[in-house]
């Protein structure tokens, strides 16, 4: 090329945007692109806390469990009453803790403004608490313990330190059983058997005890051992309970807990209701009831020889105290007494609720007190049923009343057909549907042939016919045979109407059974009081309940009584001494439709 050219070339190269870049095979070169610096990620958001408690979300969870290694999370509702009572008591509770520098931190989400959490979690009522060790989100433990601030804070020591102080010498055991009323000791000659495990596991969740361990020989001998044995040091009674460990078998959580539960207990227990859980958590069937006016000295002076008479009993027969002159008259109207009969004995067995009475005038000796239960225990005595008199105007209005005393001759008449109610008085399903019971009587008040009537099962047992629900209605039609006909249509004039006019049979096109049918005795749940009494006793209960599985006890039914006389105000729930988890106080995953929230 001309070298005259190569000037006005770079010209036309620089104008056409080519020039300094060069010319590949495929076109020009791009020169490569200025690296810029890495952006830096954005600090973690940091959970804000309030009183002491971390406030979580979905995003600050994952970095809690990290940054924590022992995590008590509490997944509450802010409508939730329950969940406003156990406020200040875990904010409590978290101070105690930080105050002593121990390794767990308490937290909080808000289930329903965190839904994701809540599915996670599997939370379906509020208040609910999980344990979370060392950061494992999907094994939390489920928190059981106390709803007051120092039980919360014991319930994590156990978890994040040792649950059983070990002991050296004499001078160890002593310190520990001189400041406690009772102790557990665990004297096991080799500290990794599994047997410790199951020991220590225990010790966790018993809270109302104090555990210790040794394997120390002199310590054995000391205290006359030869074996593994858990002993239970108390001030008060016998002083000392040994449970042997079983060689073969080994240690049995369930039967060291029995074990332990039976012999913490005091061999008289005066009932109060500081006292009634304690009772039923024994979970001892038959109870012992001395009744007398602790005014009196002539009372108090029985109290010798029933304490005399209940050694030989432990773990067979609770004997408990009742002060007529105290606020127990619900308990008395139980039983069918007036505080006037006092100083008497009843015996009860919770399971089957049978009731036991000593012959009328027998004294209260340690003498006759042992032979009535043992006579009791051996089937010689009969149980009795409460009766209320019946009143003068029984049949004077529509629906006529019954007790135990005239039901069989108004139920059983074969002239007539009976429609019976059987209700508790402070039942809101038996409430509710009262109006219509009374328009029914009304209704048929000119039949002849038909009664309307209504019986209060709190106070009138029938052995033939237990009561299992309120409101249970029975039809007892005219003629021979003693029939009855359990009635589960719905609660209305018009289907009660058909009912009786087919001759106790419902129409093919009336339901079957209807939605919220009777609750199990005691366990209405607008019966103000119940909640903690009733979930344990009727539903089948928490691991502490009164007795689980078996009939309500005298307790449950007399706080349904007492509750007539001081009922609550439910707006002044959420002001209420938190309970524990296992007895049903918590609150619906959803909000409620009415102020502030169910449970008791």
């Amino acid at each position: 090329m001309d070298g005259q050219f190569l000037p006005v070339l770079v010209l036309l190269l620089g104008a056409s945007g080519l020039c300094g870049q060069g010319l590949g095979p495929r076109g020009p070169l791009e020169e490569p692109p200025e690296e810029k610096p890495p952006e830096e990620k954005p600090p973690e958001e940091e959970p804000p806390e309030e009183d002491g408690v971390l406030v979580l979300s979905r995003q600050t969870l994952g970095q809690a469990l990290q940054e924590h290694p022992a995590l008590l999370v509490e997944f509450y509702a802010p409508w939730c009453g329950h969940c406003r009572a156990l406020a200040p008591e875990y904010s409590k509770a978290a101070a105690l803790l930080a105050a002593e520098s121990a390794r767990v931190t308490l937290a909080k989400v808000d289930g329903p403004a965190e839904p994701e959490l809540a599915e996670e979690f599997a939370v379906t009522e509020y208040p609910t608490l999980k344990f979370f060790r060392e950061g494992n989100r999907t094994h939390p433990e489920e928190y059981t313990g106390p709803r007051e601030a120092e039980g919360i804070a014991e319930w994590l020591r156990r978890r994040v330190g040792p649950s059983a102080r070990q002991l050296e010498d004499e001078e160890d055991i002593r310190a520990l059983t001189d400041t406690r009323d009772v102790v557990v000791v665990g004297f096991f000659q080799d500290l990794q058997d599994r047997d410790v495990a199951t020991f220590l596991g225990l010790a966790q969740d018993a809270l109302d005890m104090t555990f210790g361990l040794t394997d120390r020989p002199q310590l054995f001998q000391k205290f006359g051992l030869t074996k593994d044995t858990v002993v239970l040091f108390k001030k008060y009674d016998e002083g000392r309970a040994d449970f042997p460990v079983d060689k073969e078998l080994g240690l049995d959580q369930g039967d060291l807990s029995r074990f332990l539960l039976t012999h913490s207990m005091h061999l008289v227990t005066e009932y109060s209701s500081e006292t009634s859980s304690k009772i039923f958590e024994a979970k001892i069937l038959n109870h012992l009831l001395l009744f007398i006016n602790q005014t009196l000295d002539a009372h108090r002076e029985l109290l010798a020889g029933f304490r005399e008479a209940a050694p030989p009993f432990r773990g067979q027969v609770l004997f408990v105290v009742v002060d007529v002159g105290a606020d127990n008259d619900h308990v008395l109207q139980y039983f069918g007494l007036k505080a006037q009969e006092a100083p008497t004995l009843r015996f009860i067995n919770i399971e089957t609720t049978k009731k036991y009475a000593p012959e009328h005038g027998a004294p209260v000796t340690a003498a006759t007190i042992t032979d009535f239960c043992r006579t009791v225990l051996g089937g010689g005595v009969k149980p009795y049923h409460l009766s209320q008199e019946v009143p003068p105007d029984w049949d004077q209005r529509p629906v006529k009343t019954l007790v135990g005393k005239n039901f069989e001759q108004v139920a059983f008449d074969e002239t007539k057909n009976v429609f019976i109610k059987f209700y508790a008085p402070w039942c809101a399903h038996c409430k509710e549907m009262a109006p219509a019971w009374e328009e029914l009587a009304e209704k048929y008040r000119d039949h002849e042939d038909v009664i309307i009537a209504e019986l209060d099962a709190t106070a009138n047992e029938l052995e033939a016919f237990p009561v299992h629900g309120f409101p249970t209605l029975k039809y007892f039609p005219a003629g021979p045979g003693r029939k009855v006909i359990d009635y589960k249509g719905a609660r209305d004039l018009e289907t009660f109407s058909k009912f009786l006019d087919s001759g106790g049979e419902l129409p093919a096109e009336e339901p079957a059974e209807v939605p919220g049918a009777a609750f199990p005795v005691g366990v209405c749940p607008q019966a103000p009081g119940l909640g903690p009494v009733l979930s344990r006793v009727a539903v089948g209960g928490h691991g502490q309940g009164w007795a689980e599985g078996v009939a309500p006890s005298w307790v449950s039914v007399t706080l349904a009584r007492k509750s007539q006389e001081t009922p609550r105000n439910p707006r002044t729930r959420s002001q209420e001494t938190p309970r524990s988890p296992g007895t049903s106080c918590s609150c619906p995953p959803s909000a409620p439709t009415q102020e502030p929230c169910p449970g008791p």
